[in-house]
């Protein structure tokens, strides 16, 4: 765990229990252990001298004390996330250096010759692809991990600025053996039954937009095995243990002897969109969102 996980650990902790008022859920959204978290909240209790939280069987509500430090704890969060995010943004700039954030395939296309044109522009600017996992692009954004970066919409791009350079058709990925492999193309009635790979990385709105859900005829999707990554991903597709919906461009980067893609008619398409936090004062970024706005017409 690095330095500055440690220095906001407790205060993130109490924020993610008083949000859900339940340790159980923030444990899980934490992906830590439920007593590992009730001990860091009752070592925070013993040092401010108060109880934050009114515990009764498994039912917990903020006590005054816990309900003046939600919105202050929330504040400090925020500040301290900002220093972090303008301290790495200017030790990149010194260097030089332009990061350049994208989860699985990115921008596509576009990015990819958003990169090329620009380091030929300015051949004196490294630039730094950086991945994220899933709908990580706009926090990795706010915390200072990128500069700029091809987010996914929808996204809670809130602080950001972003324009739309590109739209994606959505495909489906199935086992080769799949009888849907039979069909040149889908739509999202065919998949009704089948169970559909998600993520607990990515906020839930993101996953419901990926997943169509709910469907057309009000039914969520049958879900089936959870990833972390596209690898994760791709490899329960093509054992057959589910299928997965993504971008068209994925069908292009991530072909597999024992996948097979087809387009769903049916559904609206990705649009992504370049991004950046408005205030960082590198003019390398602005360039390369020109750069990039020019290629995408």
């Amino acid at each position: 765990m690095s330095p500055l996980d440690v220095d906001t650990r407790v205060l993130r902790y109490f924020v993610a229990v008083a949000d859900r008022l339940s340790f159980t859920r923030a444990a899980r959204d934490l992906y830590v252990s439920q007593p590992v978290l009730s001990r860091q909240v009752r070592r925070l209790e013993e040092d401010l001298g108060v109880e934050l939280f009114v515990r009764t069987g498994r039912d917990i509500r903020l006590t005054a004390a816990g309900g003046r430090m939600l919105p202050l704890a929330r504040q400090a969060l925020d500040h301290w996330q900002e220093t972090v995010r303008v301290v790495r943004s200017a030790a990149a700039a010194e260097a030089n250096v332009l990061r350049v954030g994208f989860v699985a395939s990115g921008g596509g296309t576009v990015a990819r010759r958003a990169r090329a044109a620009f380091a030929e522009e300015r051949p004196e600017v490294t630039i730094e692809p950086k991945r994220f996992d899933w709908g990580g692009e706009p926090d990795a954004l706010r915390q200072g991990l990128a500069d700029v970066a091809f987010v996914w919409l929808p996204a809670d791009t809130d602080g950001l600025r972003s324009r739309i350079v590109a739209t994606e058709r959505r495909y489906v990925a199935l086992a080769r053996e799949h009888p849907l492999t039979a069909r040149p193309e889908v739509g999202i009635g065919d998949l009704r039954d089948e169970p559909l790979m998600w993520t607990r990385k990515a906020p839930k709105a993101w996953v419901d937009w990926w997943a169509v859900s709910p469907r057309p005829d009000g039914r969520e999707p049958v879900w089936g095995p959870e990833n972390d990554n596209v690898e994760e991903m791709l490899e329960h597709v093509a054992t057959g243990a589910a299928v997965c919906i993504g971008p068209e461009s994925m069908a292009t980067y991530y072909a597999h002897p024992d996948l097979a893609w087809r387009p769903i008619t049916d559904i609206e398409p990705l649009r992504v969109a370049v991004a950046w936090v408005p205030d960082n004062a590198n003019p390398v970024v602005r360039a390369f969102v020109e750069a990039t706005l020019r290629l995408a017409g």
